[in-house]
């Protein structure tokens, strides 16, 4: 294809923000240019998510919207989860698009192969290089796909097993990306290594070699039962003690009903260990609520969890149906309404607790990371998904500079 420009939508998660940044490399080198506008493009990508009801419904609204935007002649393409899991359904369902590709499908063709061409030749994303980062962080994704069997999740189905990267294409690419932190993601993240359970989880050596290389780096998605001591450890080295932990709730009746490890008290006990090393620790965690069979009881031991334990940031996800799932067969269904109530009772409940996290640090001295002129990061907070820190537009880009908070509304700090 010759020289052109192109417009990509990202969608969903930092693990397709890392394979939209890996296109952009591939059209680089096929001689597009990047436009910030659909209308002004020759190919239009949508990078797509599916992994709840919600978040296809957002990506085929976006799809039809860029359909309506694009001028004459321009392709749109459509590549991403909700590709590789619908691919034919979406194909015939999408007349408005040109091409549907899953992973490894070079979307650049733009349009349906003739019946007479020969297969397309695939490539492996998960291994592209990819540019230098226009901003001072990037995320870096270590592993493709899953290998456990939690009952509400069809990610393994479309993203299939785990395979990890090789540490030295991983710590060649956060080389390139040359940035000041890097945030490792995996849907897996604490077993990168260990692929159907063959091999040694090397998440932890994987962490202090990327650590002699930037400033900060950070851990997104651990499951709980693989936060070891040593993992703890290793974070806590690092400068950065910031937690991300999948618990998805603490009932333990629910949680074995999930196909998931764990409950309340073992969360507590691992929290309060990290806390008793550093008490200053960040703790990041998701819940899923209206999971079937999930009781009163269940809702309660959760709320009293949530309060108790209070961590720094928090979300929380009505169950979504997926097709094909363990969950998708199970009895015990929770009305909508029910869900919506205790979503926002949750909802309120961490509200509070965030606010009161911030508001401990109006009148400290902090150290942020400028990402953009009069936005910042300190080490508690990860790019795109918590707080930020609003500081004077004068601090270079891209630099550490230290500030003084001076107040906070909700998530979001001011400092000056």
């Amino acid at each position: 294809m010759g020289a052109g420009t192109y417009h990509l939508v990202t969608l969903g998660c930092p693990k397709n923000q890392v394979d939209s940044d890996k296109l952009e490399g591939v059209f680089a080198a096929d001689g597009l240019s990047p436009v910030g506008e659909a209308a002004d493009a020759d190919l239009i990508v949508v990078n797509t998510c599916a992994f709840i009801d919600e978040a296809r419904k957002e990506s085929i609204d976006t799809v039809l919207a860029l359909a309506d935007e694009r001028r004459e002649g321009a392709r749109l393409v459509v590549t991403g989860c909700l590709a590789e899991r619908y691919g034919d359904e979406l194909d015939a369902a999408l007349p408005e698009v040109d091409r549907v590709a899953g992973f490894g499908v070079p979307v650049t063709l733009g349009r349906r192969p003739e019946a007479d061409e020969p297969p397309i030749p695939s490539f492996d994303l998960l291994n592209l290089p990819r540019p230098k980062s226009s901003r001072p962080w990037a995320y870096v994704k270590v592993a493709e796909g899953c290998d456990r069997s939690c009952g509400f999740c069809a990610i393994p189905s479309f993203r299939g097993p785990q395979r990890s990267r090789s540490v030295g294409s991983i710590l060649e690419e956060v080389d390139a990306l040359e940035v000041r932190e890097i945030v490792l993601v995996a849907q897996d993240l604490a077993s990168f290594g260990r692929d159907q359970g063959v091999g040694e989880r090397a998440i932890v050596p994987l962490m202090e070699q990327v650590a002699e290389r930037v400033d900060r780096v950070r851990l997104l998605y651990l499951y709980p039962s693989d936060l070891t001591d040593g993992l703890i450890d290793a974070v806590l080295a690092t400068g950065v003690p910031y937690f991300d932990l999948s618990l998805q709730h603490v009932s333990r009746p629910l949680l074995r009903r999930m196909r998931r490890w764990g409950d309340g008290d073992r969360f507590r006990e691992r929290i309060d260990r990290i806390r008793g090393a550093e008490p200053g620790a960040v703790f990041r965690s998701n819940f899923i609520v209206g999971y079937p069979g999930e009781t009163e009881e269940d809702h309660d031991a959760l709320l009293a969890f949530v309060a108790e334990v209070g961590v720094d940031w928090c979300g929380f996800f009505a169950y979504s149906e997926e097709v094909g799932t363990y969950a998708a067969g199970l009895d015990g269904a929770v009305p909508k309404g029910l869900v919506a109530e205790r979503l926002s009772e949750l909802g309120e409940l961490q509200d509070g607790i965030t606010s009161r996290r911030r508001d401990d640090l109006i009148g400290s001295e902090v150290e942020v990371l400028v990402d953009e002129p009069g936005v910042g990061r300190t080490w508690r907070e990860a790019p795109e998904i918590d707080g930020i820190v609003v500081v004077p537009t004068d601090l270079p880009v891209g630099g550490f500079s230290t500030v003084t908070v001076t107040g906070a509304l909700g998530p979001d700090l001011e400092a000056a």
